[in-house]
């Protein structure tokens, strides 16, 4: 939990608490029950209108977790993960898919990172800078050399595929759109290229 202050001319801090207190009246008066405090009701409503958000629990945060390869690949291994400036954690806790859609995993390998992934919809940060800089800054799709302008799931998004270095490219405004088109289909084949299927069935490979 934290405290959240602010210094302004009193006639401000009244007609704050003022709105505040009838955000809780309007709810009061609703037919359904309610489940929270008063001081809940304000509590939310002060972050919801200050932060913009829908609900005061919709936070955009996310936790960095450094994860040593080895633990991943080898459960006995004794190399903890750790929340950096906070200390260790079980890795076995962050093997799994599950887990709050804001943990970020950095993998390392003596102490260097070396990937990572992230459960956030969009690529950014040092894994947009990394997908580009693997792409070459140059649209990814054969034949065309156009500059990245959005990064790409290779695996849809929709279709579960995750926010991670492996399952991103790096490609134009054009074939970002295009693949969405019925008959397109976009996957990494077993050798790592990057597979483009086109509605006619013609196959294009990419680089991994």
């Amino acid at each position: 939990m934290s405290y959240l202050a602010a210094y302004v001319p009193v006639e401000q801090g009244a007609a704050c608490l003022a709105a505040l207190q009838r955000a809780f009246v309007e709810i009061q008066i609703d037919p359904e029950p309610l489940p929270r405090t008063r001081g809940q009701v304000m509590a939310d409503t002060l972050v919801e209108r200050v932060t913009g958000q829908a609900t005061a629990t919709a936070v955009n945060l996310e936790v960095q977790v450094t994860v040593p390869v080895q633990a991943l690949l080898n459960p006995t291994s004794p190399l903890p993960a750790e929340i950096p400036g906070l200390g260790p954690v079980p890795a076995d806790l962050l093997a799994t898919s599950e887990g709050t859609k804001s943990l970020r995993r950095l993998l390392t390998d003596q102490g260097i990172v070396i990937g990572g992934d992230s459960r956030q919809r969009a690529f950014t940060g040092l894994l947009a800078t990394l997908v580009k800089a693997r792409a070459g800054n140059r649209c990814t799709e054969p034949y065309c050399d156009a500059p990245v302008r959005h990064l790409d799931h290779i695996q849809r998004d929709a279709d579960g595929g995750r926010t991670e270095l492996d399952n991103g490219r790096g490609v134009c405004e054009f074939h970002n759109h295009v693949r969405e088109q019925p008959g397109w289909h976009v996957a990494r084949a077993p050798d790592g290229a990057v597979v483009t299927t086109t509605p006619t069935g013609h196959t294009y490979r990419g680089p991994d």
